[in-house]
């Protein structure tokens, strides 16, 4: 399965415009699944591609994991004419995906209504780093902002004596990811049943928040308070831990 061509997703085209991990992680799902994934980024190029390691000085390791069977093109969307060619392409696209601040995608005149005009059936998806209707809309946000911000560092503080610490992979951007491509799923499900083009929003923060950590608080007693001693790493399965060894 994968591939452009190839897979469930045959057929389906994706504007790709966005950068770093959470948005290119989503949309390289759509890629394995054989969707048309064209990744529209600045003539400078996704930050990722200089992050090595990587086999040449342009494709980092995580830039070419996480845009894998994607198709590349490079406007200045600040241009006029950049702006024209991508909404021509917008005309028979299925998905448009971005990942700039509200105020940044406005002023490129890429928000929802422009895109609608040109595709009403188009499902538009906005993976933001806080969502629009919070006072923290217009603040950039990365995997370690969101991770001390939804209260993930707290709670590695207290399995380790009290220091905070970040969680040693990017969850933030992982979970966000994969909460962006099965809602982007489920619209192109619903308008395939009549509904029409939608607008989606993901922002990082909201969907890691809520979800995982407040469910993880309410497997524990929130009435009673234990003063910095945690009974596991896993407060929904005290008292567990991870295996330090595999049995044969």
């Amino acid at each position: 399965m994968g591939g452009r061509g190839k897979g469930p997703l045959a057929g389906v085209r994706v504007l790709d415009l966005t950068s770093v991990l959470m948005g290119p992680y989503a949309t390289q799902i759509f890629a394995d699944l054989g969707a048309d994934v064209i990744k529209v980024e600045d003539p400078r190029g996704d930050t990722t591609r200089f992050l090595p390691p990587g086999p040449e000085a342009r494709r980092g390791a995580m830039f070419v994991n996480l845009n894998r069977g994607k198709r590349s093109l490079a406007l200045d969307l600040k241009q006029p004419a950049a702006r024209q060619a991508l909404m021509t392409l917008a005309k028979d696209a299925d998905l448009f995906v971005h990942s700039m601040r509200a105020g940044a995608i406005k002023r490129l005149g890429l928000d929802y209504a422009a895109l609608r005009d040109a595709n009403p059936d188009i499902i538009y998806a906005n993976l933001y780093g806080f969502g629009r209707a919070g006072r923290y809309r217009d603040y950039p946000a990365y995997d370690d902002i969101v991770q001390a911000a939804s209260g993930l560092t707290d709670l590695q503080a207290r399995l380790n004596g009290g220091e905070p610490a970040y969680i040693a992979t990017v969850v933030a951007d992982k979970v966000a990811g994969l909460t962006a491509a099965y809602a982007i799923a489920a619209a192109l499900f619903a308008r395939e049943r009549g509904a029409g083009g939608q607008e989606i929003e993901v922002p990082m923060f909201e969907t890691l928040a809520p979800s995982p950590n407040i469910s993880a608080a309410a497997c524990s007693n929130p009435l009673s308070v234990l003063p910095n001693i945690p009974a596991s790493s896993r407060r929904s399965g005290a008292p567990t831990g991870p295996a330090t060894g595999i049995s044969p």
